[in-house]
Parts: structure tokens; C-alpha cells; sequence
């Protein structure tokens, strides 16, 4: 099946959900690099030079891929307050997506991450609704499972990462309506 590229930015009800650029840097610092940011992260906050990193990366993601990460900004300010979007993943031996977000604490509580999730799965369901959609996180991370449970994924199992076992979230694509 051929892929519908992911298009460059989207709209929620409150935010605007862009591909990430080269003037995101300072703000993927601010919020990858937060420990608040990263309390159920097991390896820890990423240095800031780790982060200066990865917008790049994900910037060859959605070149190689047509899809990646995305800053999550309030169309009002213009304020980035996290990043997150769909990864192509292997999820042991499977072909799938993976959701991932990361907000600044300070925005935790409000509905942004599943609102920028809800986007990210609708999308996959109309483009490609033959791979599903996954979330892996920390067995202790209860707010991110509460955002999976909210957009209908069902725990299935796990996985193993270089941290150790994971929960797995999973969620059809197709049965995005």
C-alpha cells in the first residue's frame, strides 16, 4: 500500500501541530531536556546537546519517511509547549506506528496531548490504515496511559527496550473513525 504523506501542518481545536524546524532548537531544549518533563523517563532528562540533536533527526524522518514530530504550539502566542506525532517503528518484528509526546509541565492537565494524539491516530487511519498505531511507555507512567486509554487503545501485552519490559498500547488504525 502506498503512504499518504503526512501533510506539513495540521489544526486542532486549540493548537497547531508543525513539522519541526531548524528554529525549534532552543524550545526542544526547554522541553525535551525539563526533568519534569522526564519523570517517567527512564533514562533520564537528554543533555541539551543530546536534544540539539534531534530536531535534525526528525526533520530526516519526515524527509526519508513523509511523517515524524511535529512542535506542538498555541496558534495564539506562538508558544512551542511540547512535540510529539507518529514514528515508523518495528515493534518486535511488526511494522507499526509510534505515538510519542513530550509537553513542558507547565501545560500538563489541559488536554493537549490527547488532542495532538487524536490528530496524529485520525491521520494514520485515513493514510494508512493497514499499520496500527502504538504507544509504548514506563510501566509507572499512569498519566500517559490515562491519554491512551482516552483515545481508545487497550493495553496488549509488552516489549522489551534497552530499560527493560514496557507496556504496550495498542490501537488499530482502522478502527479510527
Amino acid at each position: 500500500m502506498t503512504s499518504t504523506p503526512e501533510p506539513d501542518g495540521m489544526r486542532t481545536d486549540r493548537l497547531l501541530l508543525r513539522r519541526v524546524g531548524p528554529g525549534d532548537v532552543r524550545a526542544a531544549i526547554a522541553v525535551l531536556s525539563d526533568p519534569g518533563a522526564n519523570r517517567y523517563n527512564p533514562a533520564g532528562p537528554p543533555s541539551a546537546e543530546q536534544v540539539a540533536k534531534m530536531p535534525t533527526e526528525w526533520q530526516a524522518h519526515w524527509a526519508r519517511d513523509g511523517i515524524g514530530y511535529r512542535a506542538v504550539e498555541l496558534p495564539e502566542t506562538g508558544e512551542v509547549i511540547g512535540f510529539g506525532g507518529l514514528r515508523h517503528h518495528d515493534l518486535d518484528g511488526e511494522a507499526t506506528f509510534n505515538l510519542f509526546y513530550r509537553f513542558r509541565p507547565r501545560h500538563w492537565g489541559r488536554g493537549y496531548a490527547p488532542e495532538m494524539a487524536r490528530a496524529a491516530v485520525d491521520w494514520a487511519g485515513r493514510a494508512r490504515p493497514d499499520r496500527p498505531v502504538v504507544v509504548i511507555t514506563d510501566p509507572d507512567n499512569a498519566p500517559s496511559q490515562r491519554v491512551t486509554e482516552k483515545l481508545g487503545f487497550a493495553h496488549v501485552g509488552g516489549s522489551r527496550t534497552v530499560e527493560g519490559p514496557v507496556p504496550v498500547w495498542r490501537q488499530e488504525a482502522t478502527m479510527v473513525a
